[in-house]
Order: structure tokens, then sequence, then C-alpha cells
């Protein structure tokens, strides 16, 4: 690993605070090669890294397993892993709300998420061509065949996240608990210019502000380009007032006592 590269570091800083244990049982979607150098380098052993690329093989990613994997869709049952973990993945996706949910569908403990953060500089870096709205670069590395929306070659419009607006998908998917959202934040240049043919003159001018976005970032953590969140999993204990379990079924139900004590005069 690269350990001057920012991103690569806050990947594996924050796998390694969010996730302890190194038994744990972990699904990436939408993984690649970094994924397998930040869990090897943390010394977990329970991996399976899935994605939609059909050029794998299932050696790749050794001593770890692999699957072939749309993260709309997984083929796993509810509570399957401990952890499913996705990195600058999720805007790939056709619905990156369904990436969510399906993540948080097959884990038991938690879902942790790398993604870019919808804040008003990253909007204004997007409108003055500072960095991409649709990933055509991605693409054009990729044999202009693959690395756009759900790993085809047409490039994905890069699904950017606000913390209000992950809170309000796992809400709507699961209104049975109170949920527990846990954010970091880092910063890394914050843009790609060098990939395109005439960002050489944005490069340079990204340069010569660069100090002045490190004051900047730390004076508003959440301008910051480098944007982690993590999901715990509520348990039974969490279950809102207003619902309970039927001991016949073991559904949750609608409580109607709490709702007498509510709104019967």
């Amino acid at each position: 690993m690269k350990k001057n590269n920012r991103r690569e570091i806050f990947y594996l800083k924050v796998v390694n605070e969010i996730i302890e244990n190194k038994q744990s049982n972990i699904l990436v979607c939408g993984g690649g090669h970094l994924d397998k150098d930040v869990f090897e380098e943390l010394n977990f052993q329970n991996v399976i890294i899935s994605n939609l690329d059909s050029r794998m093989s299932g050696n790749e990613f050794e001593p770890f397993q692999w699957k072939y994997e749309n993260a709309e869709s997984l083929s796993f049952e509810d509570n399957t892993f401990d952890f499913v973990v996705i990195h600058a993945a999720i805007h790939h996706a056709q619905s990156p709300h369904k990436v969510l949910t399906e993540m948080y569908r097959v884990a038991r403990k938690g879902v942790l998420a790398f993604e870019s953060r919808d804040s008003m500089l990253m909007r204004l870096l997007e409108k003055n061509g500072f960095t991409q709205t649709y990933e055509h670069a991605a693409v054009y590395f990729n044999e202009c065949k693959f690395g756009g929306v759900n790993n085809t070659e047409i490039p994905n419009f890069i699904y950017r996240w606000t913390e209000r607006e992950i809170e309000k998908t796992i809400k709507s998917y699961a209104p049975f608990y109170k949920h527990t959202f846990i954010y970091k934040y880092g910063y890394d240049f914050p843009c790609t210019p060098q990939l395109e043919k005439k960002g050489y003159a944005k490069k340079i001018f990204l340069k010569t502000i660069y100090p002045i976005y490190i004051v900047f970032s730390k004076l508003f953590t959440k301008q910051q380009n480098l944007f982690s969140f993590f999901i715990v999993k509520p348990n039974i204990d969490t279950l809102f007032p207003w619902l309970k379990i039927d001991t016949i079924t073991n559904k949750i139900m609608f409580n109607q006592e709490w709702g007498d004590i509510m709104y019967k005069k």
C-alpha cells in the first residue's frame, strides 16, 4: 500500500477504528485490490470481496474469496455477515439507495461506506470543472468497456451523499428501531484533472491554492472531500415503543397498548 496516499490511509484508519474484531465475517461490495490490501494489512481473515467485474478469475484477491455480486441485489440471506463494507463504489450503481439498503439487509452488526460527500465545496469544484460529474475517465482507462454504471461502458453519474440523506434512506427502509450513525471526515487533493488531457492548468491552480484548502478543511470539517459513514445495525432493545414483537409469530407489530395511552380519550 502507498503510505503517502491519503485516501488509502483514511480507508485503513477508519476500518481499523470501526471493526475491532479481526475475526469478523466481512463482505466487501464493489471491491478491488485496494480493499484486499487494506483488509490484508489489518490482518482480517474472513473476507469475501465481491464485484461486477466479469474479467475476474477468482484468484486475484487471495487469501480472500471473490464472488460475482450485484450490490443492488445481493444473493445472500438477511444478516449473513457481521459487517458489509464498500469503498468508492456506491456511486457506480444505477440505484445507489438500493445498494445501501441491500448492504444493510445482509449485515448483522453494521454497514461501513466510503463515498464522496455532497458538500458546498464539492459542488463548487464540480461546477467549475475541477472534478467530474459523470465518471467518463474511469471508463476511458478501463478499455472503454468497463468502470461505468454497474461496471459497463456507460459513464456513471457520481452520486454524492449528505448525512441527512443517508439517515432518511435507512430510517425509511427499517422504520423499526432507533439507529446510530457514525461519520468520519478527512481531506485529500480534491479532484483528478490529471486524468484529463486539458487538466494540467487546473492541476497547477489547485496545487497553488492547496495550502488554503487545508486550512479551510480543518475549519469546516464537513467540507472535506474524504467521507465515511457507519450505520450500526440495531437490535431488539432499540425497538420503538409504538412497536412490539408478537409472541406467537415473532413478527414486529403495532403496540396497541402504547396507542391507547397516546390517543385514547
